[in-house]
């Protein structure tokens, strides 16, 4: 008990319970692993040659080459998701339900048949152009999402007081929206910088040389695990770097609740003279993110001498694609909301930590988290060791920050004060988080899972090492053909993933406009 008494919440006579603190022991026990792994196999090569190995030219030109990548992927999802987002949710755009959907498509096609798409157009689109582009269609929606759901819960009574103080437009988006949708924004931004560093498949198709990619080659062509080991060193470094500016960006700042108590509908400003500018604006995005992957798997499908349609084999791919993805979110989900949990409504060094270290695994790339499992299941869990359960642990790693940004999000403009009230009238804490405080949250954890079942789907290298013998995704034929030039055979693969991708996209943003429309009744 002096344990759990250490980590005491802000709220009167709050302590940790041990059924929050379980799960957070077991997720940090396990998210450590990785790095111990690192640490097993940099050892081997010793203090000099580890030197060495980091302070090198090819280190520099790495570095040189994914930090360029990383920061203008980030800042240009950025300005387009908060574009997107504020033009969908506070303006009289046309069709705002349909651009909603259309919007958030491009996250549900996998970055290398996007890669792909782009480089058989023209070779123009290999090295940074292509990655650049690629990267930003694709990842955009991590800060749309997020941010759009942050708009539609804002208490609309924020920016009637700044107008009435006469504050115009531009100010009160600078001085009252904009710090709070700021958690939400960072927290995008801190996933994207992150899913750039770990990214691996379309940086391999587009020939662009980062850390991820050199990570990889030194251990399946050159099989110099001490090197490799060196280069994740430095990756880490730079995650801990972009986690470091995140927290001092966000600071501790105060957020004014919202959610379902907010029964009145958000002021919609008119476009006026804009409105055809700001369609055509949504309609070239749709085009170029969406449009030509799709453009060019239907010249795949109808071109291609290659193209087959083996029913059966897509039918069992499909099943295990859509088991893997939704069961995966739902555990993920399940461990983020203990970590967002602690991390928000109780305060010391393990909340920092729990919520700190999923965005650190979460930099590194799939590969690495998949012979970080191998080693420590062949050596001490044998029987686990390619099994289903083994990969759903590597898609936890992997995801849980996705789940975790999203909840986040809606946890804290929770009004705690609400909680506070119920526990003094008697009620349990458990009670008072079902019937109070997770009808408020359902929204972040709803587009948490949508972006989890999306990514697991959509999930390469980990699957390649972990998943059971004879079991392959729909992602993983897409990959085996693709790295083979049998583009054609790829496409019905490709086709179907995209197709059941979207799927979870247009039900969450569907859902989030019917809610919002309950609210106003």
């Amino acid at each position: 008990m002096k344990l759990v008494e250490l980590f005491k919440g802000k709220g009167p006579q709050r302590r940790t319970s041990l059924l929050l603190l379980l799960p957070v022991f077991l997720f940090i026990f396990i998210a450590c692993l990785p790095f111990l792994y690192i640490i097993i196999r940099a050892r081997e090569a010793g203090w000099e040659t580890a030197i060495h190995l980091i302070f090198r030219q090819r280190v520099y030109d790495l570095l040189k080459n994914t930090l360029l990548l990383d920061v203008t992927v980030t800042i240009t999802s950025m300005v387009i998701g908060v574009a997107t987002a504020w033009f969908i949710e506070r303006t009289n755009l046309w069709g705002k339900r349909v651009w909603n959907v259309l919007i958030t498509l491009p996250f549900a096609v996998p970055a290398f048949v996007s890669s792909y798409s782009w480089v058989s157009l023209s070779p123009i689109f290999e090295g940074f152009f292509g990655a650049f582009v690629v990267l930003t269609l694709y990842s955009y929606p991590l800060v749309h999402l997020p941010v759009a759901a942050a708009l539609r819960g804002m208490n609309p009574s924020l920016e009637e007081v700044a107008h009435s103080l006469g504050y115009g437009p531009w100010k009160t988006f600078w001085r009252v929206t904009f710090p709070q949708m700021r958690p939400a924004l960072f927290g995008g931004g801190l996933l994207i910088a992150l899913h750039t560093l770990a990214e691996f498949g379309a940086l391999s198709l587009l020939r662009f040389d980062t850390f991820t990619t050199a990570i990889f080659d030194q251990y399946t062509m050159a099989f110099n695990g001490a090197s490799a080991a060196m280069l994740t060193t430095v990756l880490l470094f730079l995650c801990l770097l972009f986690i470091g500016l995140e927290l001092y960006i966000r600071g501790k700042a105060k957020y004014t609740p919202v959610g379902s108590g907010v029964s009145r509908e958000q002021e919609q400003r008119s476009l006026g003279a804009w409105a055809p500018l700001v369609l055509v604006g949504f309609l070239t995005l749709t085009v170029i993110a969406v449009g030509i992957p799709l453009g060019r798997l239907i010249f795949w499908l109808l071109n291609g001498s290659s193209a087959q349609f083996p029913l059966v084999e897509m039918g069992h791919n499909l099943l295990t694609t859509l088991s893997y993805g939704l069961g995966g979110a739902v555990v993920t989900a399940l461990v983020a909301l203990p970590l967002v949990m602690l991390s928000l409504r109780y305060r010391g060094s393990l909340s920092v930590l729990s919520e700190r270290v999923p965005y650190v695994v979460h930099s590194l790339p799939g590969l690495v988290i998949g012979l970080t499992l191998v080693f420590f299941a062949v050596r001490y869990m044998n029987p686990i060791y390619q099994t289903s359960i083994l990969l759903v642990v590597a898609y936890v790693l992997l995801y849980v920050p996705l789940a975790q940004s999203s909840i986040r999000a809606s946890y804290e403009q929770a009004p705690e004060r609400i909680e506070e009230v119920a526990r003094t009238l008697g009620k349990r804490p458990i009670t008072v988080f079902f019937t109070v405080t997770l009808p408020l949250i359902l929204p972040g954890i709803g587009a948490g899972m949508a972006l989890v079942c999306l990514k697991i789907m959509n999930e390469l290298t980990a699957t390649l090492l972990l998943r059971p013998t004879g079991v392959d995704t729909l992602a993983i034929k897409v990959w085996q053909h693709t790295s083979n030039s049998e583009f054609a055979a790829a496409a019905p693969y490709a086709a179907l993933l995209i197709l059941i991708s979207s799927l979870p996209v247009y039900v969450l943003t569907m859902r989030s406009f019917s809610s919002k429309r309950r609210e106003t009744l």
